[in-house]
């Protein structure tokens, strides 16, 4: 059994995410172990890819970019990602709220 890259704390959504920095495009990418893979065009220089990230992330989830934060991994690929009471989630992740 696969393990959830996502979990639920209150009203707020942490997502385990796996950044692909210097991508063709901003994307959901599938899987990656227990992380969802997330592609992102800006390259990781001086906090852009963790920018753009932010920004990827709040409009899919129909929040304000303020409403998404990095919670852990800032300097790496690897990142927990905390989302304050997202109005919606994209079509392409598997989320419920179980």
């Amino acid at each position: 059994m696969e393990t959830a890259y996502y979990q639920w704390q209150g009203d707020d959504l942490i997502l385990r995410c796996h950044l692909q920095p210097k991508a063709s495009n901003d994307a959901f990418a599938g899987r990656h172990g227990d992380s969802l893979k997330i592609r992102i065009a800006a390259p990781p220089i001086e906090g852009r890819a963790n920018t753009a990230l932010i920004r990827f992330l709040a409009k899919a989830f129909g929040v304000p970019k303020r409403d998404v934060q990095i919670i852990s991994g800032e300097l790496g690929r690897e990142k927990r990602v905390r989302i304050t009471a997202p109005g919606h989630w994209p079509d392409a992740l598997d989320i419920s709220r179980d």
